[in-house]
Order: C-alpha cells, then sequence, then structure tokens
C-alpha cells in the first residue's frame, strides 16, 4: 500500500511531538485527526494554554480532539468513525485498549530511549543523570504494558561530554522523526518485523521526575553530581540550598545549578563554598570541587556565575546542602 493513502490518527502533546507531526504533513501523508491534552490555565494570569501539538495542527488546519478521558463513550464513538489505518503516538497519555487497538494495523509509539532500556516517563533525563554514552530512539506497537511492545525500530545516538537535557532532546526529536517515518513507510508496504522485547535483570528504569531527584547530594562524587545537572538542565534545574553560618538561625535559600564541571581534589569538605570573588564558585563533593559556571538563586533569572558574584559578595559565608 502506498504510505500516503495511510489514514493517520496522531496523538501527541509537547515540543517532542511536534517536529514528527510537521514533517508528516509536509511530506504529504494522511493525518486524518490530532488528538492533545485538553487546554490548560498557565502563567501568572492563568490564561488557557493550547498544547504545542495542538498549535501547530491548528495552523495547518488539521481537525484537532482535545477528550478529557479517553474512554468516554463519545470520544471512543468520534475515535472509531475516523476509519485510520495507523495510530502514532508520541508523549501522550497512557492509552486504553479500545483506543490503541482501533486503527486497523495498529498503534506504535516513539520513545526516547533504546528499548527496553530506560522505559518509564523521563528517559533522557535518565540516560544523563545515569551517564550514559549513547541513547537512541525506538518505535513499538502499543500492548497492554507499558514501553513494552514488540520493536519496529530503533536509532542510535552517541552522549557528548556536553549535552545537557535540552540539546539531547533536541537530537533525539530529530533522530525519532526520522524513524517514525521509516516505520510508517515500513508498514505501509508490508515490510515491518515486530521484534518482542528480550527482558534483562539489568534493566534501567527511566520514572517520572520529582523535586527531590533534583536534590543535589555534596557527599557524591564531581561526576555524580555532574551528570544529575546535566540531566536535569534546562529543566527543572538541580538544586540545593544554601545556608547562612553567621546568622542564626541559619537562613536559607534555593540555588539551582545548569551548567558545572568538576575538578578532583582530596581533602575536600561536602557542601563548602569557596569563590575568588570574580570567576569563580566552587562547592566540595566527595572527590573534589564542583565548579559552577550558571546557576540562578531563587526569585532572580538564570545567569552566568561572574554574573552572581558581582553582586553576592558574601556567597563563601554560606554552606550547600
Amino acid at each position: 500500500m502506498d504510505p500516503k493513502q495511510l489514514r493517520i490518527v496522531y496523538l501527541g502533546t509537547p515540543d517532542f511531538a511536534v517536529m514528527p507531526l510537521q514533517k508528516l504533513v509536509e511530506a504529504g501523508y494522511q493525518i486524518v485527526a490530532v488528538v492533545t491534552s485538553p487546554d490548560k490555565p498557565a502563567g501568572r494570569g492563568l490564561k488557557m494554554q493550547q498544547s504545542a501539538v495542538k498549535q501547530y495542527a491548528l495552523s495547518v488546519g488539521l481537525p484537532v480532539l482535545q477528550p478529557e478521558k479517553l474512554k468516554a463513550p463519545d470520544f471512543v464513538e468520534s475515535f472509531r468513525a475516523l476509519q485510520a489505518d495507523l495510530g502514532i503516538v508520541i508523549a501522550f497519555r497512557m492509552l486504553p485498549e479500545v483506543i490503541w487497538t482501533a486503527p486497523r494495523l495498529g498503534t506504535f509509539n516513539l520513545h526516547a530511549s533504546l528499548l527496553p532500556a530506560y522505559r518509564g516517563a523521563a528517559p533522557i533525563n535518565w540516560a544523563l543523570i545515569n551517564g550514559e554514552k549513547e541513547t537512541g530512539v525506538t518505535t513499538f506497537m502499543l500492548n497492554h504494558e507499558i514501553d513494552k511492545g514488540d520493536i519496529l525500530g530503533r536509532i542510535r545516538v552517541a552522549i557528548d561530554p556536553q549535552d545537557d537535557a535540552g540539546s539531547l532532546h533536541d537530537k533525539l526529536m530529530i533522530e525519532g522523526t526520522q524513524l517514525v517515518l521509516q516505520t510508517v513507510d515500513r508498514i505501509a508496504r508490508g515490510e515491518a518485523v515486530p521484534v518482542p522485547q528480550l527482558e534483562s535483570s539489568e534493566e534501567k528504569p527511566a520514572p517520572k521526575i520529582f523535586k527531590e531527584t533534583c536534590h543535589i547530594d555534596w557527599h557524591k562524587s564531581t561526576d555524580e553530581i555532574c551528570h544529575l545537572i546535566r540531566g536535569l538542565s534546562p529543566y527543572p534545574g538541580a538544586w540545593c540550598e544554601l545556608v547562612s553560618l553567621d546568622t542564626e538561625p541559619h537562613p536559607s535559600q534555593m540555588l539551582k545549578i545548569y551548567r558545572a564541571y568538576g575538578e578532583k581534589a582530596s581533602g575536600t569538605l561536602p557542601g563548602q563554598i569557596r569563590s575568588d570573588g570574580k570567576t569563580d564558585l566552587s562547592i566540595g563533593c566527595a572527590d573534589g570541587w564542583l565548579h559552577i559556571q550558571q546557576l540562578q538563586l531563587a526569585g532572580k533569572k538564570r545567569m552566568n556565575t561572574d554574573e552572581l558574584l558581582r553582586g553576592f559578595k558574601a556567597i563563601t559565608s554560606f554552606r550547600a546542602q
């Protein structure tokens, strides 16, 4: 079958899901509808915000569905009425069986890891936090278990030392877009060969990131802390508390760190802060110093270290914890 004749329903929400949809549209694939999350209030004014996928879909005239509940009878009826041949899911909610089985050829998902590694909500973050040198993207058929369906295709992507979650997100988005188009073509031509995922006792999970996940433990090594910072930059950001040593009852403020590098050294005290007052701000770790390059104090803008030091000369009277 000509891939351009497939009736495709596309399900996605954030920026990561926009480029694959855009390239499908530009290449002439038939997108019969886009399913995305309902509009939500956001920002200081709590204005209703459309998802990134909805904004693009409307800009090119695609029909948009925004169900509150995916099992709601009216949505299920509308979805079936699309008479889709194929469903594509990228960064969306878990689908009920009644939805992912509705397309004639089934539904496949794009995941930002080399499955079965890093199943879960935050594969990009955890690959960096764990210090991986390689990751990738995978397409797989949906089934009853999260991220465990048969694999259709994979592309490997190297993780460079300077990559953070933002730059790796963009790399995987580009490679994932190519993999989505390749997967659609193989399915349409009957060339897709689903391969069951091999279970392993060494699988690494990728659970949702919470505030405590982002807290820096200064008793860890410089490498571990650098990995954590890269894996959480630019969002949500690795953080610690700066606690005053000069006053009682020791007031504190949050510090987020977005870019840093480590220096191995002996005799460092975890959490100790040192600075030359001009360009260098370092915090002691288990095996050396973390040199901070970009950071943000609570209530302030994100800035480079030299900018902070010009207005915060007393930072060495604090301790990081």
